[in-house]
Parts: C-alpha cells; structure tokens; sequence
C-alpha cells in the first residue's frame, strides 16, 4: 500500500501546521511545563544523568556544545560538515558504456536540490553528516509517492535504534517526541553511519572516543581563565633593602604611569632611587606545560577528526605551493570514505532494485581539486589532444560552466587540434 506524505509524518509523529491553524492562532493542548520530562528508556536520560555528557579521565562532562567551543573540534567540524554540503551528489544512469545525469528521475531532484519542504540540500547534507559525526548514525524519513522518493525528513536525534528482529530484518525504534514508541522498516528510513562500528548497526560516536582529549582540553582552558583572571599578571617587581615611605610610594607609581606605560615607552630604562633594584619575573615550568599541554591536545583533537594540521589554523606550515596536497590530502583520507558512504546508503535505501541495475549516486568531488586557472589550462590542454585526445571540447566546456558548440561532442582526430577541426566543421 503506497502511503501519502501526510500519512507518514502522522505516524512518525510528525505534524503539517496549515494555513488555517495559523490564523486560528496557537492551539493548546494541555499543561504548559516549565521542566523538561524524560522517558525511562530515553537515552537523554542517562546523558543528563551523567552531567550532559561524555565524561572522561578527568571527569569533566563533555557534551556536543562544549565540544563545538573548542576552536579546533569546531573549525575540524566545520570543515568536513561544510565540504560535504557544498559538494553536489547527482543521481547518474548507466546506460550500456554511457553514463549520465537522470535529471528525469524524482529522486535526482531531492539530492540535488531540495530534499524536504524547510531544507536546503546542502543544509540536508550538512547537518547528516554532523549526526553521523556526533552520534555515529544519521537517519531520515524517507517519503514516498507513487513509488518514488519524494522528500527526505530527518529524524530528531537520539530517537532511533536500529534493530534486527528474530528474521535477521533490520527495523528502527523510532520514539516520537510527542510520546509512544513505532518500529520503521527499512525501506522508510535513509540511514548511514560512521566508517567504525562495534556491533555492525550503530556508528562509533566521535564525541565518544575524544572525550578524554576534549575533556583534557577543557580542563586547560579553565587552567588558562584562571590565570588570566586570578593570577598574577606583573612583569617584575622593585626591590629596596632601606624602607620607602607612603609619600615615596605614590610618587613611585606615579612616574611609572605617567613616563613608562603605554607603547611609547616599550623598551625605556627606569632610572631608580633610593637604593631600588629592578627584579623580573620569569614564567614558571607550570605555566610553560600549560602552554604546551594546549598545544598538544590540538594537535589530539586533529587526528581524531582526521583533518591535516595546516586547515585547522594552527600550523605555521607554509601555504604556498603545498595547498593542492593538502586538498588532495583531506579529499582522500578524509571525505572519501564518506563519499562511498553516502554513495552506497542512496543506492541501498533509495532505489528499487529493479532502479539499482542502472541508477547510481555520485559525489563530484572535483569541485574540491581544482587547482589555479593555470593548472587547469594544462589539464584541458592534455585533455583535448591533439594526438591522444580523451575529452571532447564541450565537456572541457562544461567543466568552467561555458555553452556548448556546435559539433564539439566529438573527440578530436589524431594529428589536429581542436580548434582546427571545428573550423573545418
């Protein structure tokens, strides 16, 4: 039985406002809590228990939001969550040796353009691949009409359990938020989750494995605001073996203020009285590890989210010539198990298996490669010949966006170039 997208919001727990209840103003439907409720089986349950979070070998709760305060979880987060939004996923037909785009098929404008009624798709795409990052898994309602996908509703998070039923079927506890428990079957769920998994089902939960190096993290910070707001923050001290009276005193700091502060008088010499003796104060070892400390739990906090050093802002590696490996570096031993990920949960979750034989998902993540206008002048131009040429002129064209020619889908012949054969054309 083919069921509407009304059908499925109403018993996944969804709700579609209409244009009448919005002018009826808001609906109440009982008691207004100023307390958040819990089920027994909520797994929010046990977080809050805990202390909002994850807790570590220093026993500090380490929870999403104070994650995403440290600047490297964040910009690490932000850089692959941002990177698989902004590349586009196309859904591709195989037809014989020929593939290309299926812009006839339902499902390609769901990928690529909008895949429910308040998201963008890289805003889609984003924030799934955040769940799969945070959580381990990502899940989303998949809405079908007339046998196609119509939209893709993500699902709150830390509401679904996959499960395997007696029949070794795969199906999802799904606990809505308005109350009750329903099971999904596979087929309305789109779902993927992180390379690692313990138990084959659910993904390993980033926030898990790094909440002993975030937590660490935090701990220094809190060492670094104490120091800034409780410790001592003097350059040196005055010495004298004779006594100083309260008049000697004032007129002390008033000289120092008013001839030696400012940067004006960075690197003066103080000329001192009374017998004074100037005495720094050097930076202790604890403060020195503090330092270091900081530093190295960035650099924890890089191999754990996989991102080079160099895009996380806090290597003094040179950016000149090296930024096309850095790319081609977070490309491939970052994002491309995730390209395959999401590739193989769209032609499983998505697609018929009648559609499986000849429709397939793709990343283009050459929008991540390309290097200068110059490089890619030498690629096109090896490209197109003239002795071995393996891309036609219009699809050198439509790599920078241009119009097709005339006659320029054929490859060009051997001894010619492109431009000759066109204007023999």
């Amino acid at each position: 039985m083919v069921m509407s997208p009304d059908d499925y919001r109403k018993n996944a727990g969804f709700r579609r406002s209409s244009a009448a209840s919005r002018a009826a103003g808001p609906v109440v439907s009982g008691p207004i809590h100023s307390y958040q409720t819990y089920d027994l089986s909520d797994p929010g349950l046990l977080e809050m228990m805990r202390g909002g979070g994850r807790t570590g070998v220093t026993g500090v709760a380490v929870n999403e939001n104070m994650a995403l305060r440290n600047s490297t979880f964040f910009r690490a987060m932000s850089l692959q969550c941002g990177s698989m939004g902004m590349l586009p996923v196309h859904l591709r037909r195989r037809d014989g040796r020929k593939s290309e785009k299926a812009v006839d098929h339902p499902l390609y404008r769901v990928l690529h353009r909008k895949p429910n009624d308040f998201q963008t798709a890289s805003r889609f795409k984003s924030y799934m691949h955040m769940c799969a990052l945070l959580d381990g898994s990502a899940y989303a309602l998949i809405i079908r009409s007339r046998g196609a996908v119509r939209q893709l509703v993500p699902l709150p998070r830390r509401k679904v359990k996959p499960k395997l039923n007696d029949r070794f079927e795969l199906q999802f506890e799904y606990q809505r938020p308005s109350g009750g428990k329903v099971m999904l079957s596979a087929d309305e769920v789109f779902h993927f989750g992180s390379p690692l998994t313990l138990d084959g089902l659910n993904g390993i939960s980033l926030l898990d494995v790094a909440a002993d190096t975030l937590g660490i993290a935090v701990t220094a910070q809190k060492a670094a605001s104490r120091l800034l707001t409780k410790g001592s923050m003097a350059r040196g001290a005055l010495e004298t073996d004779s006594e100083l009276g309260a008049e000697a005193i004032d007129n002390l700091k008033a000289s120092l203020r008013e001839n030696h502060a400012g940067v004006d008088a960075q690197d003066d010499w103080l000329v001192l009285e009374e017998g004074l003796k100037a005495k720094l104060f050097a930076s202790s070892a604890r403060d020195s590890q503090l330092v270091e400390l900081m530093k190295r739990e960035a650099e924890e906090v890089a191999r754990f989210t996989g991102v080079p050093r160099p895009l996380l802002m806090f290597d003094e590696t040179s950016w000149g010539s090296g930024i096309e490996q850095l790319s081609l570096f977070f490309v491939t031993y970052c994002l491309m198990p995730w390209f395959v990920i999401w590739e193989e949960a769209i032609w499983t979750w998505l697609l018929s298996p009648a559609e499986q034989l000849t429709y397939y998902a793709k990343f283009n993540e050459a929008a991540l490669l390309r290097g200068s206008l110059k490089d890619q002048a030498e690629f096109l131009k090896a490209a197109l010949g003239p002795n071995a040429a393996w891309m036609a002129p219009n699809e050198a064209r439509d790599t920078h966006d241009m119009n097709p020619l005339d006659g320029g889908d054929e490859l060009p012949r051997p001894g010619t170039s492109a431009a000759a054969e066109m204007e023999d054309a």
